[in-house]
């Protein structure tokens, strides 16, 4: 701000000395200000170059990241699959009792890893979101899997230098035309879970 105070009074003298001698201190004046108004345009550019440049970055990681997740269930690599989730993470599966904590999640895969591989999946399509701080990112996924396309979502949080899954959710998709055949195999198997919370929700208000 100092410095930009005295390149003002630079150039206010310098008009006024202008003025005194010559009839063009106009175009000159001029000229001066849109070198000034160029050099903060420039470095604007700059700036927002850089930050497009850092996001970018953030989103490639956070993909490499997922891909090798993936990867790594489908080569049945446990560690490398567990060690990409954050220890308060939450996995979320396509049955609606499926609600896991890290350590719950581990003895449901374990076997599976055991067997030589878990499960595959490949990327169909993927948007990734990141926060203006760079510490948080949000993503959804469709994925080609043994239940044909799902859907995955979830957040991962920076930890140093590194990216960690904290929330994942994956869900079968249903194409809409065939959502009335789906809800008549559903409702055999949930209409009494549905009760079932039901029951345990209003049990909890009543406490």
């Amino acid at each position: 701000m100092k410095s930009y105070n005295i390149l003002i009074k630079i150039i206010i003298e310098f008009k006024i000395i202008i003025t005194i001698f010559s009839t063009d201190s106009n175009f000159l004046i001029n000229l001066v200000f849109q070198s000034f108004t160029m050099k903060k345009l420039f470095f604007l550019i700059i700036l927002i170059n850089v930050a497009m440049v850092s996001q970018t970055k953030e989103t490639n990681q956070v993909n490499t990241i997922l891909n090798q997740w993936h990867k790594a269930a489908a080569d049945a690599k446990f560690d490398n699959y567990m060690n990409a989730l954050t220890p308060d993470a939450r996995y979320i599966g396509t049955d609606a009792t499926e609600n896991w904590s890290k350590q719950e999640f581990i003895a449901f895969a374990k076997p599976y890893f055991d067997k030589g591989k878990a499960w595959s999946f490949s990327v169909l399509q993927r948007n990734i979101y990141i926060s203006k701080d760079r510490k948080t990112a949000w993503f959804d996924e469709l994925l080609d899997t043994q239940m044909k396309i799902c859907r995955g979502s979830g957040i991962l949080i920076k930890s140093g230098k590194n990216w960690k899954i904290q929330h994942y959710v994956l869900s079968m998709t249903v194409p809409n035309n065939n959502s009335d055949e789906v809800i008549k195999i559903k409702e055999k198997i949930e209409n009494p879970l549905i009760e079932k919370l039901k029951s345990y929700s209003k049990g909890n208000k009543t406490q």
